[in-house]
């Protein structure tokens, strides 16, 4: 037996999941936060049901972009028959919930049917983060320090956008939801940083690469400027609506950056390797 030097292709990008699927996760992790802000912080506010139909419309979008991703788009519905094995069958059904309670809290105007939403909509977001995972074969998607960022960046984009509406919404934010936007903004570096590190120990080189020049967006736009938007808020309360909308935006962009990279740009296989090789007459 001898060992093979350059036996074997190297690793090559998936092609199953494009752009369309980069959108369900995109736009649906932007919907669960804005339903959980729309429950959590804005529903005192006069203008939180505009936050909620948001949130779900965010969502009907995302799934809409991967219903046309579908090879035969009409056999949707045999997504429903695998709760037990498929973690995109329990985001559909996660999905029901959030549209049932969504529509229940935005038609009504009643607290409690919001709170239930934002409980699916966690739900929904986490079962996001497992179908990534599900994929084996993808180094840069099965670890599992990858949800807490899907989970995180999520909260942090959604309430980005919300403090963004904020001053064209009735009643504006509450004067906590930036310290918030901030603690989630602080958890999301922390799980990039966690992610970045064991996705990187065995991702292709060209995986690696998309992952870091993302990151460099999460730092500076998802991070930096929340931040130091947040402190002006905190010092100058006279600009704190315009300035937690800037660092909601900012936030915003750099997750839709960083799930863009995910899903486009680090879905490399593993490739495959032999050990040894079989030798015609040897032993």
């Amino acid at each position: 037996m001898k060992p093979p030097t350059e036996f074997g292709p190297r690793p090559w990008q998936q092609t199953s999941w494009d752009a369309r699927a980069a959108t369900n996760f995109i736009l649906g992790g932007t919907g669960t936060g804005l339903l959980v802000a729309a429950a959590c912080f804005f529903a005192p506010q006069a203008g939180w049901r505009v936050l909620a139909a948001l949130g779900l419309v965010s969502v009907a979008g995302g799934l809409g972009a991967v219903w046309f991703e579908l090879g035969r788009p009409w056999r949707f519905a045999n997504v429903a028959l695998n709760p037990r094995t498929s973690w995109m069958t329990r985001e559909a059904y996660a999905s029901g919930f959030v549209f049932a309670f969504g529509a229940a809290a935005v038609a009504t105007g009643a607290a409690w049917p919001a709170w239930l939403a934002a409980l699916a909509a966690l739900a929904f977001v986490y079962c996001q983060s497992r179908m990534l995972r599900a994929a084996k074969g993808i180094p840069a998607w099965r670890v599992r320090e990858l949800t807490p960022f899907i989970v995180t960046t999520g909260l942090a984009e959604g309430t980005g956008l919300a403090l963004a509406l904020a001053p064209a919404l009735a009643g504006g934010a509450p004067r906590w939801v930036g310290a918030f936007f901030l603690a989630v903004v602080v958890g999301r570096i922390g799980a990039w940083l966690a992610y970045l590190g064991a996705a990187s120990r065995h991702a292709a080189p060209r995986a690696r690469a998309g992952l870091e020049a993302a990151g460099r967006h999460v730092v500076v736009l998802g991070t930096v400027i929340p931040v130091v938007a947040a402190a002006v808020a905190f010092a100058l309360p006279a600009v704190a609506a315009v300035a937690l909308a800037l660092g909601g935006l900012a936030a915003l962009a750099a997750g839709w950056r960083a799930k863009h990279a995910i899903v486009l740009r680090a879905g490399f296989n593993q490739g495959f390797a032999l050990p040894a090789l079989p030798v015609r007459g040897a032993r």
